[in-house]
């Protein structure tokens, strides 16, 4: 077997480690070298700060980066950034804005902002002794970090809580020490972490040196210091209302009938795991495009919401609605750490100008944007999906994609896009017209399906 290992790759410059790619697994291929330059940023400045952001940096992935107008939150006016490659999140979103502009527009609150980590660790005395030492010592996990805890607690955050948590039940000697925190704008990652990390050294000190404790009571294991990403109390809610019969503007369906397929809808995504992952998969087009544009953790933001929507012991929508009195809601209730200082917020340009354009919002506010994101994005698919189906306005979008693909000219663009104006767009009916505009056969092209 051909050894391609290498030592030392990291510390290469970009340059040789293009070079050294190229020549193992590319068989030196000069164009493929060109295609990564030809992305480098012209400003060298910039493009040294892409390269940092992580290790082994080759070149830059570029993404679509769109807006979302004429969303209304709260009685505010805001046009959302949107960082996606799926063609048509950025229209639904939109379309879902401008549908619900003159119906009220959403409402969002913040439910609560707590986030959570944990010291796991082992110990093999009983835990009645164990509860007792924890009480005995509790403030000296709060006094050991106040110099660490400083700056947040001057912002209105810091540690909120610390509990002994027991999970022997589960794991022989396992127990916690879960903690609760709340960190204002910042995401608070860093934050936490380190504070779990020093809470781990007091731990084992305290229990070293206690006077209480018996000798064979005084062995710890420290398994691990991390946050998590599942925050059920750093809540968000946003919602849409309106009568029932100004849902069907633009249909050929009545109110009644449009109500009872899309309640139904909604409860299919809450009895059937196939449809809620995709139910759910949809929310987050909305959901990741913003987290994404604004500099967010659209990973742990995911992880989060999926964990939230099977805390009940079966994974469900992350939707609701309801029709009361002929009033029509709609509503997502989730939970999202996310911040708008730390991270990238600051460094990459793009989120930074994000960030503007969003009236510099405080993670609060953010926390509502991107759940109004997620909660339209859903809207626009269950009212397409109860309605003329999913493909039409899909395949719409993805006209352009297949039309690039064809590497078709601009005046063989206009002239497809024209004919499907009025034409259900499939991929073998667009390949057929440019076909026969080209004068050419099938099997004389050759497209990705």
């Amino acid at each position: 077997m051909e050894n391609k290992t290498i030592k030392g790759f990291s510390k290469l410059s970009k340059e040789a480690k293009i070079e050294w790619l190229t020549k193992e697994y590319l068989e030196g291929d000069d164009a493929s070298i060109e295609l990564l330059k030809s992305y480098w940023h012209n400003d060298t400045k910039t493009q040294k700060l892409h390269d940092e952001f992580i290790e082994n940096t080759l070149t830059n992935f570029y993404l679509p980066f769109g807006v979302a107008p004429n969303f209304m939150i709260n009685d505010t006016i805001y046009c959302i950034p949107m960082a996606i490659e799926e063609s048509s999140v950025v229209a639904a979103a939109a379309k879902s804005a401008s549908f619900w502009l003159n119906r009220g527009g959403f409402k969002a609150e913040v439910i609560s902002t707590t986030k959570v980590g944990h010291v796991h660790f082992a110990w093999y005395g009983e835990y009645e002794r164990l509860l007792d030492f924890f009480n005995r010592v509790k403030d000296k996990f709060f006094q050991n970090t106040e110099n660490l805890t400083a700056n947040m607690r001057t912002r209105g955050g810091g540690i909120l809580d610390i509990q002994l948590v027991n999970k022997c039940d589960l794991e022989p000697n396992y127990y916690q020490l879960m903690a609760k925190f709340e960190t204002c704008d910042s995401m608070g990652a860093n934050f936490i972490n380190s504070l779990l990390e020093e809470f781990s050294k007091t731990l084992t000190t305290e229990i070293e040196n206690d006077a209480i404790l018996r000798d064979e009571e005084k062995k710890i294991q420290v398994i691990m210091c991390i946050l998590s990403n599942y925050t059920p109390e750093c809540l968000v809610r946003s919602e849409v209302s309106c009568k029932v019969e100004e849902l069907t503007e633009g249909t050929d369906m009545s109110p009644e009938v449009f109500i009872e397929k899309f309640v139904q809808a909604i409860h299919v995504a809450t009895i059937e795991p196939y449809r809620a992952t995709t139910h759910n998969k949809g929310i987050f087009n909305g959901i990741d495009s913003v987290v994404l544009a604004t500099g967010n953790d659209f990973r742990a933001v995911e992880a989060c919401g999926h964990t939230y929507a099977a805390k009940d012991g079966q994974y469900k929508s992350l939707t609701h609605v309801s029709v009361e009195n002929g009033i029509f809601r709609f509503w997502i209730e989730i939970p999202m750490a996310l911040g708008t200082v730390g991270g990238l917020t600051k460094l990459h340009p793009i989120v930074k100008f994000s960030h503007k354009l969003l009236g510099n919002p405080n993670a609060e506010e953010l926390m509502m944007i991107t759940a109004t994101a997620g909660l339209a994005q859903n809207f626009g698919a269950i009212r397409s999906l109860v309605t003329t189906g999913i493909q039409k306005g899909h395949m719409k979008m993805h006209l352009l994609n297949i039309l690039n693909q064809l590497e078709a000219t601009d005046a063989e663009k206009k002239q497809i896009v024209e004919l499907f104006k009025t034409k259900t767009v499939t991929h073998k009916g667009v390949v057929d017209e440019f076909c026969r505009i080209r004068g050419i056969e099938n099997k004389d092209i050759s497209i990705g399906k």
